[in-house]
């Protein structure tokens, strides 16, 4: 397969298939396609994988899309202004991504729910923690809100980062939830509650513009409700 991602602040991947090639997605994002592509909802992995979706909030089934008799294309796009990253997944070096932000995938890549080290990470972090681990051997899109900044962590060096803005970030790092310091702080700095502390070796991979905090920001300025 090859693939070509274009567009600014409203990206799409168009992905060109050899016959028989499949890719799989979770949500509506087909734009376009040729007509021997065909479309097959499935639970890609049985009950056990449609239970773990609903748990993390995902579609219960999932789209995959064959090309038939030839070569075909078929195009993504995003659902909210920013940027679709490819990342090669193989069995060494799966990613971490937040649950909204997988897009699409050859059929060989693997989706499971990423569970925290410490329970309390997914019940205190709120819904930017609830994450997927992307395995299996494959490209994958996934989708950034805003642009996207890269940080490589060495051994045990660790990055403070506010809820939302963690996009991805290689297996090889460790997350944990940790309080704001201080009642005052955590009251009156507007800053929330809790913040993500990622420790490597491996890659973050942070967003700009998270769709929570960009709901939060333009809530004042809708009417509200009689």
């Amino acid at each position: 397969m090859r693939y070509e991602i274009f567009g600014d602040t409203l990206p799409a991947v168009s992905c060109y298939l050899e016959a028989n090639e499949s890719m799989i997605t979770e949500r509506g994002s087909m734009s376009w396609m040729t007509p021997n592509m065909k479309m097959e909802t499935t639970t890609n992995g049985g009950i056990g994988k449609v239970f773990g979706r609903m748990f993390s909030g995902e579609a219960l089934f999932q789209n995959r899309y064959t090309a038939m008799g030839s070569r075909g294309m078929i195009t993504f796009a995003s659902s909210f202004p920013g940027n679709i990253t490819a990342f090669q997944i193989t069995p060494q070096c799966p990613m971490i991504v937040q649950k909204s932000g997988f897009l699409a995938s050859e059929s060989t890549v693997e989706l499971s729910i990423f569970f925290q080290k410490k329970f309390g990470s997914g019940i205190f972090g709120g819904e930017g923690f609830i994450m997927q681990k992307l395995s299996g051997n494959g490209i994958a899109f996934v989708e950034f809100d805003g642009n996207v900044v890269e940080y490589e962590l060495a051994p045990g060096q660790q990055l403070i980062v506010d809820t939302g803005y963690v996009a991805a970030m290689t297996a090889s790092c460790s997350m944990d939830i940790q309080t704001v310091p201080g009642v005052k702080n955590m009251l009156f700095g507007g800053e929330g509650v809790f913040n993500t502390v990622i420790t490597g070796p491996g890659k973050v991979y942070l967003q700009t513009m998270p769709i929570p905090q960009v709901a939060g920001a333009l809530r004042p300025y809708f009417p509200s409700g009689n």
